[in-house]
């Protein structure tokens, strides 16, 4: 199995650029990161990304899809092509990771799977985007300079379309996409620890829409 077969590789493609957010989903149970999946595509965004570290990830991505067939559901691979396997097993629809991994990316785009690579350096982001990754995730971003290093990054690579992730926040959001980020990977800002431990889904609700919003204004504001 190479993926969930309701939804092609262009379709993906097409929603992460029109919503221009994937949350990035790293709770401490299967339970929560079902319920903040739920709270987040009631709150407008029709995107998760299953991170590694939850227990039973694989389960999740298989109760998500099942749970809720127009939510786009993506995994984290951290350690190689047995997982990335697995992960599309159990019906994944996208795969990324916080690094590069060649052999996944080729996977990936010999099985017309969906596959945002990670990389940090322009050197990474050349290598990514050449082996045929459909986005390149530049993470993280907040400790290498933030909208300043994705503006940087965007000049000799106009044609890159680079999502960044790794400590974008409510106040920053707008500036990343200014700067010439396509989407934004969004954490704990998006996904209070608080919100989650005390099952607030209003508050992730919120929180989602407001990220919306973000990402719609700031695009209003550079036509």
């Amino acid at each position: 199995m190479t993926g969930n077969a309701h939804w092609t590789r262009e379709q993906i493609r097409k929603q992460i650029r029109e919503t221009g957010l994937i949350p990035s989903i790293r709770v401490d149970s299967a339970e929560a990161a079902i319920f903040v999946s739920e709270q987040i595509a009631a709150g407008g965004i029709p995107i998760v990304e299953i991170t590694a570290t939850i227990p039973n990830s694989d389960q999740v991505i298989l109760d998500l899809t099942h749970r809720f067939p127009k939510l786009i559901v993506g995994a984290e691979v951290i350690s190689g092509l047995d997982e990335a396997q697995r992960k599309l097993d159990a019906g994944a629809m996208f795969l990324t990771g916080p690094g590069y991994f060649q052999e996944i990316t080729r996977y990936c785009v010999e099985h017309e799977i969906t596959v945002i690579a990670g990389a940090l350096t322009p050197t990474e982001v050349m290598l990514a985007y050449e082996a045929g990754a459909d986005f390149v995730k530049v993470f993280p971003c907040a400790e290498v300079g933030g909208h300043h290093y994705i503006r940087a990054l965007k000049a000799p690579l106009p044609h890159v379309p680079l999502i960044a992730a790794g400590g974008v926040t409510q106040s920053s959001a707008p500036h990343f996409i200014s700067a010439g980020a396509v989407a934004l990977g969004v954490g704990e800002d998006l996904v209070p620890r608080q919100a989650v431990r005390g099952r607030e889904g209003a508050w992730i609700r919120e929180l989602a829409s407001r990220f919306l919003n973000f990402v719609r204004q700031a695009r209003a504001e550079m036509k």
